[in-house]
């Protein structure tokens, strides 16, 4: 899908050494699937963390329930 974005200068140069990509298209692709999948990964570790899932998480959890 074809967007049209303002992105300042030095964040897109960042972007493009941070992602490894030379053209801008693929880091600024690559650079936004990576802010998604780490936002997924913060929120599902906050799902944890509230008690969302009925399995154990903590490590104390885990060891009593090989014993």
């Amino acid at each position: 899908m074809r967007i049209t974005i303002e992105i300042d200068e030095t964040t897109l140069e960042h972007v493009q050494a941070m992602t490894g990509e030379s053209k801008k298209s693929p880091a600024v692709s690559k650079a936004v699937k990576e802010f998604v999948r780490r936002r997924m990964a913060k929120d599902f570790g906050n799902l944890m963390m509230d008690g969302a899932f009925d399995y154990p998480s903590t490590p104390e959890e885990i060891e009593a329930l090989d014993r």
